[in-house]
């Protein structure tokens, strides 16, 4: 497909630019002072793909770790398992996990009226208030209470775009707790139950605020952990709540003109020292997911990692320069969705698309309780210091 292009001028940005739309770019070229590099741009529609709905997982497996592995790199497509990884990985390589943990943020009830509403807590904004969508036959105006999970009253606040602010009877996480319903994406038809409680957790989730598991995670047990351990590899940890934004397909062709959901993040000191430490050592920097990709990125914005945190809407294509990480363990990602673009930056949109009619063609299992890939930065300086 023929693709407008745009124009990269200088010769910093040529090389990474270049890598990740997977363009030669020769030692000349890439020594000239100012480099006239023309980069395909891309729409929507070079993100969609084909899937067999039966290939989309209803449930995760008896084991965590007995999950398929893809890995994809300049070498080519390796069949795995994904208890494999750890062979993958060298003494003193980081791996850095989103230790989010998911909230029962999923509500039924009634308006005064006695219409029927469904409640998705997105996020808390203070104690007694949060931000949520709320579906119902017709929306419900500020001032309204709505009574859910027959058990407790909020009060509608003001809209803030698609969500609506919801006041609390008192302090929201608790009733949270005590009354939401586990909320599963819209992709598995079952409703969630306790087995789902418990697997679509991660093992070390730990600050409660997501409405969707960082589902790369869900594929590691205490024993895997362990194992990677004492084979020397590092860990470490940051903070992302994912927000239901995460499973929105983009409905501009354009995608200059789609507006990227915001999620909240923080990136601990702990972990911007171990990403110094292992740079310095010339080892990978691994993201567990794409989150936690999202949020080292975030915080490396200014060209280097620093430690803090906030809201981010950074929206990754094709042409992004990636800052810190080398390596990306992650599932399979919608059709047309913002993560199924950012892999496509980060390993090289024909790469990806190759991939992703391999996973297909061997059965691969798709999205949350799916199977995973091991993906490798198409950056060049990404391999130094590789074992």
């Amino acid at each position: 497909m023929d693709r407008p292009a745009k124009l990269i001028q200088h010769a910093a940005d040529a090389a990474d630019a270049a890598d990740a739309a997977d363009i030669a770019v020769t030692p000349a070229q890439a020594g000239v002072p100012c480099l006239l590099l023309f980069l395909p741009m891309y729409s929507l529609s070079d993100f969609d793909f084909n899937l067999p709905p039966e290939l989309v997982a209803q449930f995760p497996l008896a084991e965590r770790s007995a999950s398929r592995l893809l890995q994809v790199s300049p070498d080519g497509l390796n069949d795995r398992s994904f208890a494999d990884v750890v062979e993958l990985f060298q003494p003193g390589d980081l791996m850095v996990f989103n230790n989010t943990r998911v909230m029962n943020a999923r509500f039924f009830g009634m308006k005064e009226s006695g219409g029927k509403v469904e409640v998705l807590v997105e996020r808390l904004l203070d104690a007694t208030t949060v931000l949520a969508q709320v579906r119902a036959s017709k929306s419900p105006p500020a001032g309204m209470k709505l009574r859910l999970a027959d058990a407790f009253d909020v009060t509608v606040g003001e809209r803030a775009g698609e969500f609506f602010t919801l006041h609390f009877p008192s302090e929201a996480m608790p009733l949270i707790d005590a009354h939401g319903k586990l909320p599963l994406p819209p992709y598995i038809e079952h409703a969630a139950d306790a087995h789902d409680a418990s697997r679509y957790q991660t093992v070390y989730a730990k600050h409660p605020g997501a409405v969707a598991a960082p589902t790369a995670g869900l594929h590691f047990d205490d024993a895997l952990l362990k194992r990677l351990q004492d084979k020397g590899v590092q860990l470490a940890w940051l903070t992302l709540h994912v927000g239901a934004g995460t499973f929105q397909p983009v409905r501009t062709e354009n995608l200059a003109e789609h507006k990227m959901h915001t999620e909240w993040y923080e990136v601990p000191q702990e972990t911007v020292d171990a990403v110094a430490s292992a740079q310095a050592a010339g080892r990978q920097v691994i993201a567990v997911g794409t989150t936690s990709l999202r949020a080292l990125e975030s915080a490396s914005r200014s060209g280097r990692l620093v430690a803090g945190g906030g809201q981010t809407d950074l929206f990754i294509t094709p042409g992004y320069q990636f800052h810190t990480v080398t390596r990306l363990v992650t599932n399979f990602h919608l059709p047309k969705s913002t993560l199924l673009m950012l892999v496509s930056a980060f390993a090289g949109y024909e790469r990806m698309r190759a991939a992703y009619a391999h996973a297909i063609e061997q059965r691969y299992r798709f999205f949350s309780y799916g199977d995973a890939m091991l993906l490798q930065r198409t950056a060049a300086e990404s391999q130094e210091g590789q074992a």
